[in-house]
């Protein structure tokens, strides 16, 4: 069998779309004012596993610290990546806002848990010159 015919299991599959997206993603809290323990990132986490999984996406890689968490999120093309985060965001603070309301309102000043702004970075696949390359290429074939 060719190898352009050969499975990819890194691929996911819709009914008319073969695809590989994945986006790096990183939340600070309003005023970095470090709210989260072991136990409210482990529930963080959760949190945005289910929501991912409720958009059809998949939160692969998970991690934090007192005042960011970086998140690997493969999901699927019908999902524009600022409502993949704005769900993420929204879900997961009020979650958390219901279930630790003493430690992150004494972390936080006003409404907001989250702050307004975040890192999104499109990552895997090829490195960017190995594609130039490749439709380069297409040309001469």
């Amino acid at each position: 069998m060719s190898p352009r015919w050969e499975s990819n299991n890194d691929l996911r599959r819709g009914r008319s779309v073969v695809h590989d997206l994945h986006a790096h993603l990183v939340f600070v809290p309003k005023y970095r004012r470090g709210p989260f323990t072991d136990e409210i990132l482990s529930r963080c986490e959760e949190v945005m596993r289910k929501v991912c999984a409720d958009l059809g996406a998949e939160l692969q890689e998970f991690d934090g610290d007192a005042d960011y968490v970086h998140l690997l999120v493969n999901y699927p093309p019908q999902v524009k990546l600022s409502t993949l985060a704005g769900s993420l965001k929204g879900v997961s603070a009020r979650r958390l806002r219901q279930e630790f309301p003493d430690h992150i309102q004494s972390h936080s000043w006003g409404t907001h848990f989250w702050s307004p702004s975040y890192f999104a970075g499109s990552c895997g696949g090829a490195p960017l010159a190995m594609v130039q390359e490749y439709i380069e290429q297409q040309k001469a074939i």
